[in-house]
């Protein structure tokens, strides 16, 4: 099966270091089957670590990472698949 082309807005680019998007891309690779065309993650900063929170609603499914970090940020993310493509893009872009 071929892979999804896969695409990312301006605010995403500007704000979300490369390494952090990749991340987040391979969190929905490694997520189980069926996965939901919307998913949601939550960025925010505990203490001098990144935590990212992985979730969506149908079917449910949550997952919290922590990753150490220099500069944490605090975001909300969505991963939209529209079947042709999948989109990341920050939550007031949406």
């Amino acid at each position: 099966m071929p892979e999804t082309k896969r695409y990312l807005t301006c605010g995403v680019d500007s704000t979300i270091p490369l390494e952090l998007q990749m991340f987040l891309w391979e969190c929905v690779n490694s997520m189980p089957a069926p996965k939901d065309y919307l998913q949601v993650f939550d960025l925010e900063q505990v203490g001098c670590m990144q935590s990212i929170t992985h979730r969506s609603e149908e079917p449910e499914y949550r997952k919290v990472y922590l990753l150490p970090s220099d500069s944490p940020i605090t975001e909300k993310l969505y991963i939209i698949d529209d079947g042709d493509h999948s989109t990341m893009l920050l939550a007031e872009e949406y």
